[in-house]
């Protein structure tokens, strides 16, 4: 693989030939923030957050669909560059339910992060907002589609990881929502509860619904475990809370899977804590042909 020399920030990398401008700066450990990105899913540089500059350019391009070249400049914390991502956060916001107190991505929201590393609050513009109905048809996914951002990574994550198509961007300007096609509900698609939706939305749009509730990002601990349901092999985080599991999650670094499960795998957990669970092995009584619970070395 060919090597070039480019220089960040004014210090100088050697980078391969053939990647972004964002792989360059975060290979060598440089934070560019972003939330339409995601290293598994096609660059569609649709929030431009990720904007940077480059020596020799005349506006901002977004580093997640600009290639690197030899000699290139690059600067990504310029007067110029924070000026322009504080706007863009700021228009976001705009539309933007402020209910961060309650919202259950709080802790584990990109945009509530870059809100304050940027001290964007929310004020700048004032204006209609959007109330569209909360779509809770979906048995596992609550769509709130008030609080999207129109990142389009749940578009795009159905799309090309589980090959089902099923949401999309529709209307346009400040009516552009997405969600299944001819405005049918979530609950009405061919929805097959993968979740892998929930797994790359960067707000509080997509949340899973037996978790609403249950806790917050840092009052959860993770814990890596596998799945049991087929022979594959998917591993999961179950999360735990109070020492009772409370949902799962998919983690990016999952050797078999990566964040893709089955509905199985994501939602099925609710047999770890359901009162119907045999919690002792159970013996058939020949005499009165019921069982009676017994010990384990009886059992065995």
């Amino acid at each position: 693989m060919e090597l070039i020399t480019i220089t960040i920030d004014g210090r100088e990398y050697t980078v391969p030939q053939g990647i972004t401008v964002l792989e360059a700066c975060r290979s060598n450990g440089i934070d560019i923030p972003t939330l339409c990105h995601d290293p598994e899913l096609t660059s569609s540089a649709s929030c431009r957050l990720c904007i940077v500059e480059i020596e020799g350019m005349r506006n901002l391009p977004p580093s997640c669909a600009t290639m690197v070249a030899p000699g290139m400049v690059i600067h990504t914390q310029s007067a110029k560059v924070r000026e322009a991502r504080k706007m863009i956060l700021e228009l976001l916001v705009a539309n933007h339910p402020l209910d961060c107190m309650t919202c259950d991505k709080m802790g584990d929201c990109k945009l509530a992060e870059y809100a304050y590393e940027y001290q964007v609050t929310g004020t700048a513009f004032q204006g209609e907002k959007r109330n569209l109905p909360i779509d809770d048809s979906n048995p596992f996914i609550v769509r709130d589609p008030n609080k999207c951002i129109l990142s389009g990574k749940c578009v795009r994550a159905c799309e090309e990881l589980e090959g089902r198509s099923v949401l999309g961007f529709a209307y346009r300007g400040f009516y552009t929502q997405v969600g299944p096609a001819f405005g049918r509900n979530y609950g009405e698609s061919d929805c097959v509860f993968c979740g892998s939706c929930l797994a790359v939305c960067p707000v509080g749009a997509l949340t899973p619904k037996r978790m609403k509730g249950k806790g917050r990002p840092w009052e959860i601990t993770k814990v890596r475990t596998t799945c049991t349901y087929c022979g594959t092999g998917c591993s999961f985080d179950l999360n735990v809370k109070d020492g009772k599991v409370i949902g799962v999650t998919s983690a990016p670094d999952a050797p078999i899977n990566g964040r893709q499960l089955c509905v199985k795998g994501r939602f099925g957990y609710d047999l770890i804590h359901h009162p119907d669970r045999l919690t002792t092995p159970l013996i058939k009584d020949p005499a009165t042909g019921e069982f009676r619970e017994a010990s384990w070395d009886e059992a065995l």
